[in-house]
């Protein structure tokens, strides 16, 4: 059974890959992140997972696509749906791959995030999979994140220290002086 495995980067890709394999899929790649922020980021993970997959032999489909204005503009004033519409924007463009590559499945290595709200993930998979005529294969692959953060800290792997939007960026990141959380320092 083939299946395509949408890969946010690559130290994610680590234990679904092996888990899949290990279920018996034959396993491809897919990676489309459209609204990591900033390009350099983009660019890091990219290429961490172009370097991982070749050492590996895992056959991968990249769409480079960089659509950050049409995150943004989806998600403006709706912030707090954010994730919503990442989740919907990788997951409907990897089901209609599936479907254009005859694909038996696909899934998403999003689940192995603890990080993540897999409850809305497998239902937006599972929705769009309907659409498209491709089944969502949801796994939790979270028992794997330990093992995965150690296998790719030994192998050296770039590894992200947010999510990827520009919001998880700025929560990641800036921490507001105190006299800036009641409100604006005139000045």
């Amino acid at each position: 059974m083939r299946l395509l495995l949408h890969i946010c980067c690559g130290p994610c890709a680590l234990f679904p890959v092996h888990y899949l394999k290990e279920k018996g899929f034959e396993v491809y790649g897919y990676f489309y992140n459209p609204n990591i922020h900033p390009y350099a980021e983009f660019v890091k993970r990219l290429e961490t997972l172009q370097k991982w997959a070749m050492e590996n032999d895992l056959q991968m489909i990249y769409n480079e696509e960089y659509k950050l204005e049409e995150y943004l503009q989806a998600v403006v004033y709706r912030e707090k749906v954010r994730c919503r519409v990442c989740y919907s924007m990788r997951l409907r463009q990897a089901a209609q791959v599936a479907r254009n590559g005859k694909f038996d499945y696909f899934t998403t290595t999003l689940l192995v995030s603890p990080f993540q709200d897999h409850e809305m993930i497998k239902s937006i998979g599972e929705a769009v999979g309907s659409e498209y005529g491709v089944p969502f294969y949801y796994a939790d692959y979270r028992p794997g994140f330990k093992e995965a953060v150690a296998e790719s800290k030994a192998a050296g792997m770039y590894r992200q220290q947010y999510c990827g939007c520009i919001y998880s960026e700025m929560e990641r990141f800036y921490r507001p002086r105190k006299e800036e959380k009641g409100g604006r320092k005139n000045g």
